[in-house]
């Protein structure tokens, strides 16, 4: 007889606010058992509570800083066996490429690609071996179309994407795809901390950095996370089991390539 499995396992990085939040709503929506995790333990705990009085689903958090790395196996370990895993996390401060030293160089190599790949190694395999997952990273738009303040996040998340193409094509026989999604603009503290970035250096208000940004995406807006999350549960689904290798942009259409 064959055995229909009914609920997923998801863990989801950075999980407790912005677009981790808003994806881990969405798998939790979707069926899935949910673990997110992130730093803060009392941020961690208070938005585990938000999602289950929400969803209704079981959510749990754990606290995991993933540019540790002790991290990872420590994070495995605590939940299991994964079907789904979105290796999200927040950017590293704004910096220009010839501004950033090598420490902040090496603190967004752990924190935005030496980290999730330490969770993808320890994850992918067993996957495989039961014939079924999903990995979906999230990266940025400015991938594609790079933004000059944004040099750590633009480099390394280059190399993040590079690496989830490689991936899916290691696994995609076993059931298992490795995707991206790549944000555009979106209604987050990370979007916030860059304009007044931007506000700062150009001796502007805020508001008005923010307006002229909104103004540059043909939706004439930012995104909202649940848009992104949204995006990120397809890809975390049995519908999108023949996506594999691809960078699902969410931006408005701002990004100019094709």
């Amino acid at each position: 007889m064959e055995v229909i499995i009914t609920t997923r396992i998801a863990l989801v990085g950075g999980g407790a606010t912005g677009i981790g939040y808003a994806a881990a709503e969405h798998l939790a929506r979707a069926g899935h058992r949910v673990v997110i995790t992130g730093r803060r333990a009392e941020r961690v705990e208070a938005a585990a509570s938000r999602l289950r009085d929400l969803t209704g689903a079981t959510v749990d958090g754990l606290v995991s800083d993933v540019a540790d790395p002790d991290s990872a196996e420590t994070t495995v370990g605590a939940v299991g066996a994964l079907d789904v895993l979105v290796l999200n996390a927040g950017g590293p401060p704004p910096g220009r490429i010839l501004d950033l030293d090598d420490k902040r160089w090496y603190e967004a190599f752990q924190l935005l690609l030496l980290g999730p790949l330490r969770l993808a190694r320890l994850v992918l395999p067993g996957m495989a071996e039961r014939g079924f997952g999903r990995v979906v990273f999230v990266t940025s738009a400015a991938v594609r179309q790079p933004q000059p303040d944004l040099a750590a996040s633009v480099v390394l998340r280059s190399a993040v994407t590079a690496a989830a193409k490689l991936l899916s094509k290691e696994f995609a026989a076993a059931g298992v795809t490795v995707n991206c999604v790549a944000p555009g603009a979106t209604a987050t503290e990370r979007r916030q901390q860059i304009l007044d970035s931007r506000a700062q250096a150009a001796g502007r208000t805020y508001s008005e950095i923010d307006t002229e940004d909104a103004a540059s995406i043909p939706a004439g807006r930012a995104g909202e996370p649940a848009e992104i999350g949204a995006a990120v549960a397809f890809l975390a689904s049995a519908a999108a089991s023949y996506v594999n290798g691809t960078v699902l942009t969410v931006d408005g259409g701002r990004t100019e390539t094709i």
